[in-house]
């Protein structure tokens, strides 16, 4: 018994990386099948984000009418509440969603449906990169992050500002003034450095990276599905930001953070290093009225 659960503990400690082995062994699918569902993923998590904010955005227009919605404390509601729209879609929704489909296709083979496991299939804190608690690694790994993806996005933005129509100096737009001051400032401080950091590593290097790391990794080899996933997650980060300037700055962010989640395999230490750029980005502009 005492050398099975050393055996046990030793096969453990063997396992590194993003998967433990037993995903590694998983069975080959067909080329076409894991690259309809892919780009299936992406959509969907694209048109999650967007609808949401869409959505949200309708109903406190409303409610409150243009005048009203456009000060600082009613964009930062309806930043927070579309994250948690998507987040809520994405995690509880779109499970369900899954389940239902995959029980039917099991009806028709006449198997009996398992929705326990069928939903522990779709969805599990692995595939979120939220296993246990953040560790020191994660922390002092925050900024080392900060400066890579600071220096990658330099690097990136001086390549694009070739072009004409890439301008570098342009800062992000979401509704806020350049100094905040009061209540104003505290709503916010909470929005953008604590929640938006915390949804956005769950939506994409979560839910997003998670799922397509899984898929990939049944047609192609480790190091390739990694590639290709740091990429299509990357890609997608930095379009649905919507702004050129923006989406280079980010998309070289999420490379560092997706690289992040394979070394330390949680969210955490992107979500520590997401939090550290907002907080620093958000007293130059808000609190100091820089930019």
């Amino acid at each position: 018994m005492k050398n099975q659960k050393l055996a046990s503990v030793q096969k453990q400690k063997k396992t590194s990386g993003f998967y433990e082995q037993s995903h590694k062994k998983a069975t080959r699918r067909p080329a076409k099948e894991i690259a309809f569902k892919t780009l299936l993923l992406l959509i969907w998590t694209a048109a999650t984000v967007i609808v949401s904010q869409l959505a949200v955005g309708y109903v406190m227009l409303l409610m409150l009418g243009r005048e009203a919605f456009s000060q600082t404390i009613p964009l930062a509601v309806h930043s927070a509440l579309s994250y948690i729209l998507a987040l809520a879609w994405l995690l509880f929704a779109t499970p369900r969603i899954v389940v239902v489909f995959n029980s039917k296709n099991r009806q028709k083979e006449d198997e009996a449906p398992d929705d326990k496991k069928l939903m522990s299939n779709v969805v599990g804190r692995e595939d979120l990169g939220l296993k246990g608690l953040p560790t020191w690694t994660d922390i002092g790994l925050a900024p080392v992050g900060f400066i890579v993806s600071t220096l990658a996005a330099a690097g990136l933005a001086a390549i694009f500002s070739m072009f004409p129509w890439f301008d570098a100096e342009q800062t992000q737009d979401i509704g806020f003034s350049t100094f905040l001051v009061g209540i104003d400032r505290i709503v916010a401080f909470v929005i953008l450095v604590v929640i938006a950091p915390i949804a956005e590593e769950v939506i994409f290097r979560g839910w997003l990276y998670g799922k397509i790391r899984r898929m990939l990794s049944e047609g192609v080899s480790e190091a390739l599905s990694m590639t290709i996933s740091i990429l299509l997650v990357s890609l997608l980060f930095g379009v649905v930001h919507m702004q050129w300037n923006v989406g280079v700055n980010v998309l070289a962010l999420s490379v560092v953070l997706c690289g992040m989640r394979e070394i330390t395999g949680t969210i955490y230490a992107g979500i520590l290093t997401h939090m550290l750029k907002n907080g620093i980005a958000f007293f130059l502009l808000y609190v100091f009225g820089f930019g």
